[in-house]
């Protein structure tokens, strides 16, 4: 484990065995922890005085196809506003079974980043009150920033839709008056 920082020992005296591997360089300090008991970790991360690492600034994903053991890790990066410093907690999350908790509990935040890596990945997380797609159609098929994604598939074509009443159509139609009543010829 990082011998070098002070925050990592900590939390291995916290997390006896539960912290999988650790470095700290110039101040990047990094933790893999396992999935089982991960809402735990998380609470004390983010409810501990020392480290009150209370904001989540980002959830993202990597896919290690065919060069690590477990293929996937997701990559929560933490701040503290008091303390000024970061932690990027990984999370290894087998092919065979990828979901991890969902974190919104703690964070409401995190529905949105969540969403995001099911959308891209395809991970699942247990206890998400809204896991569907959030950058691409429901229709899409797979996910593309998996590493045996066919770059050439072909995705069904899908109808447009009319998006009536939203914040969007509201304000496109609203500048369309302002623009309307602009250049409207004078009488």
């Amino acid at each position: 484990m990082g011998e070098d920082s002070p925050n990592i020992q900590y939390l291995g005296e916290k997390f006896p065995g539960r912290i999988l591997a650790s470095h700290s360089f110039r101040g990047d300090e990094t933790i893999v922890v396992p999935r089982e008991g991960l809402r735990e970790i998380f609470s004390f991360l983010k409810e501990d005085a020392r480290l009150d690492l209370s904001f989540l600034t980002d959830i993202t994903a990597v896919d290690y196809l065919g060069k690590k053991e477990v293929r996937f890790e997701v990559v929560y990066h933490l701040y503290s506003l008091r303390a000024k410093h970061r932690l990027r907690v990984k999370v290894p999350v087998p092919e065979g079974d990828p979901v991890v908790d969902s974190l919104i509990p703690l964070w409401k935040g995190a529905n949105w980043l969540e969403r995001e890596v099911w959308d891209m990945f395809g991970i699942r997380f247990n206890g998400h009150p809204d896991l569907r797609r959030v950058l691409l159609y429901e229709e899409f098929q797979g996910h593309p920033l998996r590493k045996d994604y066919p770059v050439n598939q072909c995705q069904p074509l899908v109808p447009e839709r009319e998006l009536q009443g939203t914040f969007v159509d509201q304000r496109s139609g609203n500048k369309l008056l302002q623009l309307q009543q602009k250049f409207a010829p004078k009488r």
